[in-house]
C-alpha cells in the first residue's frame, strides 16, 4: 500500500535565531546579502530574518538601521517568505506597550516585507497576544501564534490543547510549538503533536533549541506525528543552544514520505559560506565553545542555555560561583512561587535573578527585585496557575494585582512618543525604533547623522548648524 507523501516544511533560522543563540546576535546584515540570492533558491516554507534580539542588536552594537536591514532582506528575497518573532504586547521590547504602538509597529514591519509574523508571550496569556494578532490579520500578514512549551504540574496535553483551540478562535493561522529551552524529548513530541493535530485545523510548526541534545530526535517523532513545518539552522550555525542541521534533517526525511526535495548540494554552497564566519567568531571568542555542547542539566532544572550563562555570569560578579547549583535548585522553587511561568523572556531573567538573590542573601525573599513585584502585581499578564495569597503578601505586601489585561491600563503612547523625538525623524520607523529602545535609538539616530552629515565652513549659518553635502 502506497503511503501518503507529505513533505515536511523548513523554516531556516540562519539569520535571526541560530546568531541569535551562538554569536549574542551579531551578524551584520553586509554578512547576509551576499548569500541570499542562493538562499532564496531552496525552497524553504521560510526564512526567519527578524524580529528576537536582532532589532536591539542592529541598533546596540552594529550601529544599523534594523529597518533597513528588512528592506534589503526583502529586495533579495525574491521567492521566499520571510518570518519574524515577536513577543505579543511586549513587541521586541521588555515592557507592555499601548495598542497603538503594537498596531503601528505590525502595520510598518509587514509594509516593510515581513510575510509571517511568529507571536508568542511568555506567560501564554492570550489577552497579551489579541491585539497583535488583530493587527497582523488586518494588514494581511499571516498570524503564527506559539505556545511556549514547559514542563510542571498544570502543563499537561490538556493544557496545551486547550490553548491551542483558543488561540485558533482567536484568528491564529497557524500554531508554533516554541520549545525555548529544549525540554521537550521525542515521544512527548509524539503526544503533543497528535493531541493538537486533532484539536486544530491549522498548521503545525515545531521550534525546538538543540541544548538538551534531543531536538533531531524530537523533530523526527514530531513529523512522522503530523507537524507540517519544523525550524532549522545551516550547519555551520546550528546545533548546541541553536537548532538541529537543515542538511542533517533533510538527509533524514530524504526517500520518505516527507522528503522535503531540497539540493543537498545547493545546501553546501550555503554551508561553505558561512563556515568561515562560524571560524572567525570562534576564534575572536565571540562563539564561545560552551554554548555547542550538550547540557542535559536542561532538562533537570529546565533553565534555558542563555539563561545557564547569565546566572553564571551574575554569580561571578558576586565571587559566589560555588553558589552556581544552590541556585539551579532554587529556581524551580521561585518559579512555583510565581505561578509557573514558561521560562522565556522577561520571566527567565525574573525568576533566576530573584533566585540568584535568595541564595546570596541567605534568606527567601529578603531582597525583591522590582520585576518580580511586577511579575506577581500581574504587570506581565496571567501567570499558568494563580499565585499564592502567601506568596503575594510576601512580595507585593498589600497592594492589589492588577486582573485585567495590563494594556487595557495603559494609555494610547505613540503621538506622545512621536514628539519626544521629532528631531532624530527620518522616516516613519524611527518612532518606532525609539518606542522600544528610547537610549540605544537616540544613540544610533546621533551615530547616523554625523555619517550623514559633512561640515562645510561656508554653508553655516550664524547658529552654526551643519548642512548635509
Amino acid at each position: 500500500m502506497a503511503v501518503e507523501k507529505r513533505p515536511v516544511k523548513i523554516t531556516d533560522t540562519i539569520l535571526r535565531d541560530a546568531h541569535q543563540s551562538l554569536i549574542a546576535t551579531r551578524m551584520k546584515t553586509e554578512d547576509m546579502l551576499p548569500i541570499v540570492e542562493k538562499l532564496d533558491k531552496v525552497g524553504y516554507h521560510s526564512v526567519e530574518c527578524w524580529g528576537g534580539a536582532t532589532f536591539d542588536a542592529c541598533l546596540r552594537f552594529l550601529k544599523e538601521d534594523p529597518w533597513e536591514r528588512l528592506r534589503k532582506l526583502r529586495a533579495g528575497f525574491k521567492n521566499t517568505k520571510l518570518q519574524m518573532l515577536l513577543r505579543g504586547q511586549n513587541i521586541l521590547g521588555y515592557r507592555h506597550y499601548a495598542d497603538d504602538v503594537v498596531e503601528y509597529f505590525v502595520q510598518k514591519t509587514i509594509y516593510n516585507g515581513i510575510d509571517i509574523l511568529r507571536i508568542f508571550d511568555a506567560l501564554n496569556d492570550p489577552r497579551n497576544l489579541k491585539t497583535a494578532i488583530n493587527a497582523t490579520k488586518k494588514e494581511g500578514g499571516h498570524a503564527q501564534v506559539a505556545i511556549s512549551y514547559t514542563l510542571s504540574e498544570v502543563h499537561t496535553l490538556e493544557y496545551y490543547t486547550k490553548l491551542a483551540k483558543q488561540l485558533e478562535e482567536m484568528g491564529a493561522d497557524s500554531i508554533c510549538i516554541k520549545d525555548m529551552a529544549g525540554l521537550l524529548v521525542p515521544y512527548s513530541a509524539t503526544e503533543l503533536v497528535k493531541a493538537l493535530k486533532e484539536t486544530v485545523k491549522v498548521p503545525i510548526q515545531l521550534h525546538a533549541h538543540y541544548t538538551s541534545g534531543v531536538a533531531a530526535m524530537t523533530y523526527l517523532k514530531g513529523v512522522e506525528a503530523g507537524a507540517d513545518i519544523i525550524d532549522t539552522a545551516m550547519s555551520p550555525f546550528s546545533m548546541g543552544t541553536a537548532q538541529p542541521a537543515t542538511e542533517v534533517m533533510v538527509e533524514t526525511f530524504k526517500g520518505t514520505p516527507y522528503d522535503t526535495g531540497f539540493n543537498q548540494d545547493l545546501l553546501a554552497e550555503i554551508a561553505d559560506y558561512f563556515r568561515p564566519q562560524r571560524e572567525k567568531a570562534l576564534e575572536t571568542g565571540l562563539m564561545n565553545p560552551k554554548v555547542l555542547g550538550v547540557n542535559i542539566k536542561t532538562l533537570l532544572y529546565q533553565v534555558p542555555g542563555g539563561m545557564l550563562s547569565n546566572l553564571v555570569s551574575q554569580l561571578q560578579k558576586q565571587n559566589a560561583e560555588e553558589k552556581f547549583y544552590d541556585v539551579l535548585e532554587e529556581i524551580p522553587r521561585v518559579r512555583a512561587d510565581y505561578g509557573y511561568p514558561p521560562l522565556v523572556t522577561p520571566s527567565s531573567q525574573i525568576v533566576g535573578t530573584q533566585a540568584v538573590l535568595n541564595v546570596l542573601s541567605g534568606e527567601r525573599y529578603k531582597m525583591i527585585t522590582k520585576e518580580s513585584k511586577a511579575l506577581v502585581r500581574g504587570e506581565y499578564g496571567r501567570t499558568p496557575v494563580p499565585i499564592t495569597k502567601e506568596v503575594k503578601k510576601t512580595i507585593i505586601g498589600k497592594e492589589k494585582q492588577i486582573t485585567c489585561r495590563p494594556a487595557d491600563l495603559i494609555e494610547p503612547e505613540l503621538d506622545k512618543i512621536e514628539a519626544e523625538m521629532k528631531r532624530y525623524k527620518q522616516q516613519d520607523e524611527d518612532v518606532l525604533s525609539y518606542a522600544l529602545f528610547s537610549q540605544v535609538a537616540e544613540d544610533f539616530f546621533k551615530f547616523r547623522e554625523a555619517q550623514q552629515t559633512k561640515v562645510d565652513p561656508n554653508m553655516a549659518d550664524k547658529d552654526n548648524k551643519v548642512y548635509p553635502v
